[in-house]
Formats: structure tokens, C-alpha cells, sequence
């Protein structure tokens, strides 16, 4: 299911979501807003909202599956994460409603994943579902701080 749902919210639905919205907006201007606001949902919102409210009711699945660590101690760094990652993540959902909130959710969303993206890729052991989150992270960063950047000019 993990994969799943990292396939579905990083890559598939932001393209649909994008394609269907591009059949009725023009310009790469349009493009650029169309895209930033659905990776925001999905990516960010969706994504980090749904990692968060596991990590906050099964910490132990992100400690143990995730990171290789089998610490009942290490559950309320996990429940952390996932309060971080439900506030992000809400953010990101809410910026549909809020569009003006979707640059600032995507310079941090792209931040925060590219960071983890790091985080993961200096772990020497890491296992196939850390690797999965590495990539789709650093794939999540780099469309992000991409929008946000171009967003400047």
C-alpha cells in the first residue's frame, strides 16, 4: 500500500489533476500556476497529510518499516514527525481553497522534502522503502522549488 500511495500522490494524480486542468488553461504562465497548485495539493498536501496521520497512529511502522529503527522509544520522535506532516500536509489541501497559499506551501514542502530527500541519502543502510521515499522525495523538492523559483520571474 505504501508504494501506492507514493506512486499515486507523487506522480499520477498531479498529472491527471494537471491534465485536466491544462484542457481549459492556456500559456505557460497557466502552466506553471496549474502545475504548482496540483503538486501542492498532492505532493505536499495529500502526501504529508496522510504520512503524518500514520506517523502519529503508527509510529512504530515509520520507525521500524521506514527507517530500520525497532525502538518503542523512538515512537514519539515518529508522532513528531507526523504533527509536522499533518500541519504541512493540511496546508497543502487547504491551498485549493487558499490559492495564494500555494507558493509559500511549495518553497516549504520542497524544502522539507528536499531535505529529507538528504536526510535519507546519508543513511548508508537504507532499505527499499527508504529508497523509494529518497527518491520521491528529492522528485517532490525538485518540482516544487522549481515552481516557486520560476514563479519569481
Amino acid at each position: 500500500m505504501y508504494y501506492v500511495i507514493v506512486l499515486l500522490t507523487m506522480v499520477v494524480a498531479p498529472l491527471i489533476s494537471i491534465g485536466t486542468e491544462m484542457a481549459t488553461t492556456t500559456g505557460i504562465g497557466g502552466f506553471l500556476a496549474v502545475a504548482t497548485k496540483w503538486f501542492v495539493f498532492w505532493a505536499v498536501g495529500v502526501r504529508l497529510l496522510v504520512a503524518g496521520l500514520s506517523q502519529i497512529f503508527r509510529p512504530g511502522y515509520t520507525a521500524k518499516t521506514i527507517l530500520g529503527i525497532d525502538e518503542p522509544r523512538v515512537h514519539v520522535l515518529a508522532q513528531e514527525l507526523g504533527f509536522a506532516n499533518v500541519s504541512t500536509g493540511l496546508a497543502g489541501v487547504l491551498s485549493i481553497v487558499f490559492s495564494i497559499w500555494a507558493l509559500p506551501v511549495a518553497f516549504i514542502g520542497g524544502l522539507f522534502l528536499g531535505l529529507a530527500g538528504v536526510n535519507h541519502l546519508l543513511r548508508p543502510h537504507r532499505n527499499m522503502r527508504e529508497n523509494v521515499a529518497m527518491i520521491t522525495d528529492f522528485w517532490g523538492a525538485i518540482v516544487l522549488l522549481a515552481a516557486f523559483v520560476l514563479s519569481l520571474f
